[in-house]
């Protein structure tokens, strides 16, 4: 690869990981093609994206960014996935993509600039969706009101209930 390659790489990858919140890294030494489209395709359906680059030239990209924590992993052959939206919904991907195929193996991740080991990334993967813990959030937020309304609405219905009572009573 020419110099001026090398450089033009460097630039695209260091933009991409300035912009980027979490990334993934993983040896990929054993896999298709196909199953490395496979990977790629579903990653890109979650907003990041999948690379393989020399390690030197990742270093560099990753000079002054969020992920240049990840230096003491890059050893060997790497794969890098670079996620700007959700880091759950990629490290999940990246997981299940582990459990199938047993010659893809994580090597760990990069979260707001703190390195995630290998089971750091599996425990990531396990969290539910933004979603799903907003909706939960909200169901939080909204059960003490809902609690209370309950608990006002229970009086007129004790009396209403008292008064069914009393006039059964006396019809009998």
């Amino acid at each position: 690869m020419k110099k001026e390659n090398k450089a033009q790489v460097v630039a695209d990858l260091a933009a991409k990981l300035a912009k980027s919140k979490s990334t993934f890294l993983a040896d990929y030494r054993g896999l298709t093609v196909e199953q490395v489209n496979t990977l790629r395709g579903a990653l890109r359906n979650s907003g990041a994206e999948y690379k393989v680059a020399k390690n030197t030239l990742l270093r560099l990209a990753a000079k002054g960014t969020s992920s240049e924590c990840l230096n003491p992993l890059l050893s060997g052959p790497t794969a890098i996935a670079i996620a700007s939206g959700d880091p759950v919904s990629t490290a999940k991907i990246m997981a299940d993509f582990a459990k199938s195929n047993a010659k893809f193996e994580l090597k760990g991740g990069a979260l707001d600039g703190k390195i995630l080991s290998v089971s750091d990334v599996k425990a990531l993967a396990e969290l539910p969706s933004r979603e799903v813990l907003l909706a939960r959030m909200l169901g939080s937020f909204s059960a003490p009101a809902t609690n209370f309304v309950g608990v006002l609405a229970a009086v007129p219905r004790a009396f209403v209930q008292v008064l069914a009572a009393y006039k059964d009573q006396k019809a009998a």
